[in-house]
């Protein structure tokens, strides 16, 4: 199956547990493949015939910085619920990272990695 990929698609949120990331916020980033039938598209060079991934990562910006939810599991699921109403999708994967999450002593990164498929697949 075709994809595009999108990278490092970077947002400013409130999603958190901590009061007070729902309050401040915080960056996250996003990685996104989509699957969907890319052949009519090589051939024509035709927008109409692909998925206009500018709308995919407004969409991803639009989540992250009008909604709040305790987990980033939550947000995840929220981001890959909205991308699978897009035409032509037919699979999503969401990567999102929360790269400063506010935990002593930790300097590392956490990433969500959820795969879903369109209603009819699932």
């Amino acid at each position: 199956m075709d994809s595009i990929e999108l990278s490092q698609i970077r947002c400013y949120g409130y999603t958190g547990l901590l009061p007070e990331e729902q309050v401040l916020g915080q960056w996250f980033e996003v990685d996104l493949t989509l699957w969907l039938d890319l052949h009519k598209a090589s051939a024509s060079d035709v927008i109409d015939d692909t998925l206009d991934y500018r709308q995919a990562i407004a969409q991803v910006k639009e989540i992250i910085k009008t909604e709040k939810f305790a987990l980033v599991e939550r947000l995840a699921g929220a981001i890959a619920d909205r991308l699978l109403t897009l035409e032509k999708v037919q699979h999503v994967r969401v990567r999102l990272s929360k790269p400063a999450a506010p935990i002593p002593d930790f300097g590392g990164r956490i990433t969500i990695d959820i795969t879903r498929p369109t209603r009819q697949e699932a």
